[in-house]
């Protein structure tokens, strides 16, 4: 039988690739721009705008061709699809066109180098930065996408349970975001720094950061059928349970909940859904949240009261441990008696799974530190530097960077 488009799961993913942008512009970039102080708030948003620019376009050049074209022994994709070529109208990949499959990859393509930023707010420069998000994604994203996502990767054919880039967005960002924040150093303050300059900003960003999830989460059934809403209703279903549980932790430990903590455990809740989304029920959701926003709190401190790292906007503590939390106990929440899908685990193999989603966290994640040290050392060499001048880091970046001043409110 001749495969042949079917219009309404072209439909579906065709919106979901074009509100798959709204995860890193505005989304994410409104987020970060109000956990940073104002006088850097501009730099921010300049970086993951120009990032957005930068990953689509390398994503269209090559980035797209070596995560999902023909396998080189599982590692990473050939050269195939280079400037997406081969790729017309009539090419299909299962039952939509092929064009609308590598438009709606883009989006995760686009975040995932979006995200490191946040570790090097306020004193990476921007050259610095442009460059190493620019290497990062095709020698870090695209491979362990290939590995997880493309049909013959190496994790996916030992089927690891990946369904929405938990492993080669959040997990790969998260590692990257902790190594560059330990390359760069720490900010003149640390570890007395001010609480986030606009609290109404991180709402919008989240809230945004919150529809973004839920379309790339549906969008990745690939078809506008119930995998596809039930993926929704556990990305959200997670990011609510992890906003209540942050909330309720600093309520009882400060006193007083915050509307910036109550975003931080939704996006935290986001990213721990990402991976097993597709896998997990609601009973799955509600409990990927609750133990994201429990874990992550407390790690946002550790790592910079304990491990002294500077990760300016505590990418790890969100990003990372969500992913990690979601990625390990996608194979125990799929089980049919939790109202998951169970095809994976249900012959009694739960322990064989959840080693193969630990190889693949373990993996990703140092196969993206390593890379990112060796990109980081890189990049500061060739740009002078990474970090700005201290007159610079004192000022702050809108103006000594851009020239522009923020918000100063």
């Amino acid at each position: 039988m001749i495969p042949s488009v079917d219009s309404g799961d072209t439909a579906w993913v065709l919106a979901a690739a074009s509100l798959a942008l709204l995860l890193t512009i505005p989304g994410l970039a409104l987020f970060y721009a109000g956990l940073v102080r104002s006088r850097s708030m501009l730099s921010v948003l300049m970086q993951c705008v120009s990032i957005t620019a930068l990953a689509g376009l390398l994503w269209a050049v090559i980035g797209y061709s070596l995560s999902f074209d023909e396998s080189f022994d599982g590692t990473a994709g050939g050269f195939g699809r280079v400037f997406f070529h081969g790729i017309d109208a009539a090419t299909l990949h299962g039952d939509i066109p092929e064009i609308v499959f590598a438009v709606f990859q883009m989006g995760f393509a686009i975040l995932a180098p979006a995200i490191i930023v946040g570790a090097g707010v306020e004193r990476v420069k921007f050259t610095a930065m442009l460059m190493i998000a620019g290497a990062w994604s095709l020698l870090v994203y695209a491979p362990a996408t290939h590995w997880a996502r493309s049909d013959d990767g190496w994790l996916s054919n030992l089927q690891v349970m990946d369904y929405a880039g938990g492993l080669g967005v959040y997990a790969a960002a998260a590692a990257a975001a902790l190594t560059l924040a330990a390359v760069a150093g720490r900010r003149r303050e640390f570890p007395n720094e001010p609480p986030p300059h606009n609290a109404s900003l991180i709402m919008a960003g989240a809230g945004l950061l919150w529809v973004g999830s839920l379309v790339m989460a549906g969008g990745s059934a690939l078809n506008a059928d119930g995998q596809a809403a039930m993926a929704i209703a556990v990305t959200h279903l997670s990011a609510s349970a992890a906003a209540f549980t942050w909330t309720t932790i600093e309520w009882v430990k400060t006193g007083k909940p915050t509307l910036s903590g109550t975003a931080i455990g939704a996006v935290a809740g986001l990213a721990a859904a990402a991976a097993a989304a597709g896998y997990v029920g609601p009973i799955g959701g509600l409990i990927l949240g609750a133990l994201a926003g429990f874990l992550c709190y407390p790690v946002m401190h550790a790592v910079k009261r304990r491990l002294k790292i500077d990760d300016s906007l505590n990418v790890f503590a969100m990003f990372g441990v969500s992913s990690i939390i979601g990625v390990l106990l996608a194979s125990v929440l799929s089980l049919e008696a939790l109202d998951g899908v169970g095809a994976l685990v249900e012959s009694g193999n739960i322990g064989e799974q959840l080693g193969v989603q630990a190889l693949g966290l373990a993996a990703v994640m140092a196969w993206s530190a390593i890379a990112t040290f060796i990109i980081a050392k890189v990049a500061g060499i060739a740009c002078g530097g990474l970090r700005v001048d201290m007159e610079d880091e004192i000022v702050g970046l809108d103006i000594a960077v851009h020239g522009e001043a923020g918000y100063e409110g």
